[in-house]
């Protein structure tokens, strides 16, 4: 590498300056890593675009600055909590395997050198950010917005970092017991995903439904206001996705290529198979099931992203896109989760942390899908008790709701006095 650098440069400007014949391999290879990895952490942070899309496509428009105002806050209140508090409890060295101790530096930390940690704390923030937002989406139209800040910013400070320390901790200065048993979870199914999804099944439980959802304790659909927007966001977050499972690598070497085909692979195949499961039990196929068939593969495919062959991985995707549906159904029958949080990231995000065992390339192994279930039972286990106390604590203190009435005339009017759509009127449609 370096003679061939040094024989195009030569060639270009005749003798080299002594900066230039000092390049090497090593070099080039470390740089590109730095790069590689905060261009993936901008995809990453992109996604909080289409997390804001598709939460505010799949609900009314009378709460979409509420959405917007909750997904904005998720990445900036949250990252600071990140920075404060969560690096240092995930990433730290650990107190056995269980939490990290260290908090987080402006500088060096073990290792590793201060342009690094700067590197790799900007990629897991957004990582952190993304845990917080797939709550909004559950608990949406009806819940206060003050209340929602709080949980926001102890998810990212503190739920979300336990666990991430169990099985991420020696990515950077830390280690974890999941992680030390051989737990697979590549860019995070679990950690992220599930993590995210049982914080939202919690929130939803205890926020309780939007009014006029069960009728007779029967289940009535509420349709969200703009599937266009919900299908940019879901885009959006197909684009962003690359990022956060190929950026996992953290290196800039042909490693990304096979993660990269799967995460395309297994998205498309969820939606395919969602597509076609709406077709055949509901006569025509179902676009708002089709965009969560999309987030369903992606999270389907984050944990075994880097260790699944391509065939295996639209199994994986496939299957996800079939149980996303499903799920969603069945559990809308007792709790009220707007947007499908719970089955897009909760349920499938378990699916494909198991799925990352039973297809590894290294070859099937009741060992590795154990291990497998014991992360996938550690992430609920811890999630959803903590995130049903604190959602329980903050509503002793705070209204965690608004009023029906309130609700009634929509999140944004009285949290924010504000109007999406200001140029029209319910009776014009838009409600």
């Amino acid at each position: 590498m370096k003679r061939t650098l040094t024989t195009a440069l030569t060639l270009l400007f005749g003798t080299l300056p002594l900066f230039a014949q000092e390049i090497d391999a090593a070099t080039v290879q470390d740089n590109l890593n730095y790069v590689w990895t905060i261009i993936a952490a901008c995809l990453v942070f992109f996604m909080q675009a289409g997390f804001a899309l598709v939460e505010t496509g799949f609900t009314r428009a009378k709460n979409a600055v509420n959405i917007i105002m909750k997904n904005v806050m998720d990445v900036s209140a949250g990252g600071l909590a990140f920075f404060l508090i969560g690096f240092g409890l995930m990433f730290g060295t650990s107190a056995g395997g269980w939490i990290g101790t260290d908090g987080f530096l402006l500088g060096e930390i073990g290792d590793y050198s201060a342009e690094w940690s700067y590197t790799f704390f900007f990629f897991q923030a957004v990582f952190a950010a993304t845990a917080a937002t797939i709550v909004s989406g559950a608990v949406a139209e009806r819940t206060a917005f003050n209340s929602y800040l709080i949980f926001s910013v102890l998810i990212t400070a503190f739920i979300y970092p336990v666990f991430g320390s169990w099985a991420w901790g020696s990515l950077f200065n830390g280690s974890g017991w999941l992680e030390g048993l051989g737990f697979i979870d590549f860019a995070g199914s679990t950690v992220v995903h599930s993590v995210g999804g049982w914080a939202a099944l919690a929130g939803a439980m205890v926020v309780g439904p939007r009014a006029g959802k069960y009728i007779d304790g029967k289940p009535q659909l509420i349709k969200g206001h703009s599937l266009p927007l919900a299908a940019l966001g879901v885009f959006i977050l197909w684009l962003g996705w690359f990022g956060f499972n190929a950026g996992s690598t953290t290196t800039g070497d042909t490693s990304i290529a096979l993660i990269a085909l799967n995460t395309f692979l297994a998205a498309g195949a969820g939606a395919t198979a969602a597509m076609v499961i709406t077709w055949i039990t509901n006569g025509k196929p179902d676009g708002a099931v089709t965009l969560n068939g999309v987030l369903a593969g992606l999270v389907g495919i984050t944990a075994g992203c880097a260790n699944l062959s391509p065939g295996f991985a639209i199994i994986t995707g496939a299957i996800a896109g079939v149980l996303v549906h499903y799920s969603m159904k069945l559990l809308e029958k007792k709790v009220d989760d707007a947007v499908g949080a719970v089955s897009v990231h909760g349920v499938c995000g378990a699916w494909g942390t198991l799925a990352a065992g039973l297809f590894d390339m290294g070859g099937f192994s009741l060992e590795v899908v154990g291990v497998q279930l014991i992360g996938i039972g550690a992430a609920f286990a811890w999630t959803f008790p903590v995130s049903y106390i604190i959602f329980k604590l903050i509503s002793a203190v705070l209204p965690l709701r608004v009023t029906d009435q309130l609700e009634e005339m929509g999140l944004d009017i009285h949290e924010h006095d504000a109007e999406a759509y200001p140029e029209f009127t319910p009776s014009a449609g838009i409600g």
